[in-house]
């Protein structure tokens, strides 16, 4: 399959910190791609670094065979990159189409996409949880990008709202033809719905495979998820 997203050996400091420590992984067109790792393994980081948020060290960054390092994070969206956020952050007083229509001009189909179209009318600040954050996933679907990537969108859920969010994100692929690089804890969804899981330890990788490949992989179970047993 070939790399859509690249991520080569990737170095971010803070400070004394180091909160990437050489990281290289991929994410190929219309697959869904796992990142996983206990807290303040660097994953967020990594999303930050992608998105120019935040200016690597050291490394390159790639995508469609293009370099990133030159595009302003104000641009990424237009390059075909979009994201969500650990924190939902909407307009709370502007409806559910408004908000998504900052996203970009695609912001109707969005909505039909993750079934929030009966809602568009709706402020947002009389939305559940579970609704808000479908608004910012539709938010970042209204650019119609190449790839999204999803910051924990299972915070907060609850188990059957997590099945319908697993749902949804395949549909993502299958439906928009789209690649998902996803960050989360709740490891039944990782593995429920990725073709290939990335594993970040204290800011490296410690491995890459498919999801039964890196459930039983002992330096996973060690850092990762028998910390969990």
């Amino acid at each position: 399959m070939a790399a859509l997203l690249e991520v080569e050996n990737v170095s971010r400091r803070f400070g004394g910190i180091v909160a990437l420590d050489g990281v290289s992984l991929d994410a190929g067109e219309n697959e869904i791609v796992g990142l996983i790792g206990p807290n303040g393994a660097g994953k967020t980081t990594l999303f930050n670094v992608v998105t120019r948020l935040y200016r690597p060290d050291s490394g390159a960054l790639r995508f469609a065979g293009r370099s990133l390092l030159r595009t302003p994070a104000h641009r990424i969206v237009r390059r075909g990159i979009a994201r969500t956020f650990q924190n939902v952050e909407l307009f709370d007083t502007m409806t559910v189409r408004e908000n998504v229509r900052v996203g970009g001009r695609y912001g109707d189909e969005a909505l039909e996409v993750v079934g929030l179209a009966p809602l568009a009318g709706r402020l947002a600040a009389s939305l559940p949880h579970d609704t808000r954050k479908r608004v910012e996933l539709a938010r970042a679907l209204a650019s119609r990008p190449r790839i999204v990537l999803l910051d924990e969108p299972a915070g907060g859920l609850d188990h059957e709202e997590v099945e319908r969010l697993a749902t949804l994100i395949r549909r993502l692929r299958t439906e928009l033809e789209l690649a998902v690089l996803v960050v989360e804890h709740h490891m039944n969804l990782v593995m429920g719905v990725s073709d290939r899981v990335h594993v970040l330890s204290f800011g490296r990788r410690i491995a890459s495979g498919t999801p039964a490949e890196v459930r039983n992989d002992p330096a996973v179970i060690e850092a990762y998820l028998g910390s969990a047993a």
